[in-house]
């Protein structure tokens, strides 16, 4: 049995720990997608309703430094370290 690569895998080799990354969140004030950014802390495959997919941790750049998780894919890269 050949083992696939977890979800979004590929595109996680692109990064590394300490880069600056993007994502985007709704505003219902300004009633569109804001960008957020956050420095990349680990990269790791968990299983997500029984797959193989690719989450990422980072801390956010602007209050407060709680850190969150994403699916890799929506995340872009800014700056590398």
């Amino acid at each position: 049995m050949v083992e696939k690569e977890g979800f979004g895998e590929i595109t996680a080799r692109d990064f590394q720990i300490g880069d600056i990354v993007e994502w985007t969140t709704w505003s219902e004030n300004e009633n569109d997608w804001c960008a957020q950014y956050g420095v990349l802390l680990s990269i790791e495959n968990k299983i997500k309703s029984n797959r193989i997919v690719s989450v990422s941790k980072v801390v956010p750049l602007n209050e407060p430094h709680t850190e969150l998780e994403f699916f890799t894919l929506t995340l872009k890269i800014v700056n590398k370290e």
